[in-house]
């Protein structure tokens, strides 16, 4: 071989249906970006909205992390209360969220596995993140009525608190799929 040949590039992929270690190391790198911007932009566009938009970017990387390594829905459990277990560090309801994120978590799997062959599956990331954000809100806006009572005042508040979140999740993952998916040097 000459010296002029060059190396071919080498492309880190994560195995999809299995949640090894490398899944595991996207989820993290994921949780932690997410966890940074909860703290850094999410505050940002919540008080610039008056608290009508609350990114919540941990839902965000767990819904990029199930597109991206295709788990099965006990799999997907497992992604959910990590990331669940990420948000505790800055929720002021300690624990509501491992039912609203493994909830939304196996339900992102099962939009995917669903979606991801048929002719839809460019709409996946986007119907995905949007239902799976939704779903979360509402478990965990059902979870704190079931505390605190004042059910039609703190649905009134949340509601549309959770449907902008899922918007805007929606469009933040869609936008961040492709790239993430090229990165990784996956196929469809």
């Amino acid at each position: 071989m000459s010296e002029n040949t060059t190396a071919a590039r080498t492309v880190v992929s994560v195995d999809r249906g299995k949640l090894d270690v490398q899944a595991l190391v996207l989820l993290a790198v994921l949780l932690a970006a997410g966890f940074i911007l909860n703290f850094t932009v999410g505050r940002m566009i919540s008080s610039i909205s008056g608290g009508l938009i609350s990114p919540e970017f941990i839902i965000s990387a767990f819904c990029l992390t199930i597109l991206v390594v295709r788990p099965n829905v006990g799999q997907a459990l497992i992604i959910g209360l990590i990331s669940a277990a990420v948000i505790q560090l800055t929720t002021t309801s300690p624990f509501v969220d491992f039912a609203a994120e493994g909830i939304a978590a196996m339900l992102m799997a099962v939009i995917v596995r669903a979606g991801i062959e048929g002719p839809a599956k460019r709409f996946v990331p986007l119907v995905g993140s949007f239902v799976t954000t939704v779903v979360s809100g509402a478990v965990f806006m059902l979870i704190r009525i079931a505390m605190v009572g004042a059910a039609s005042e703190l649905a009134a508040a949340m509601l549309p608190v959770v449907v902008l979140t899922a918007v805007f999740n929606a469009i933040l993952v869609s936008a961040l799929y492709l790239p993430i998916r090229k990165a990784l040097g996956l196929s469809d």
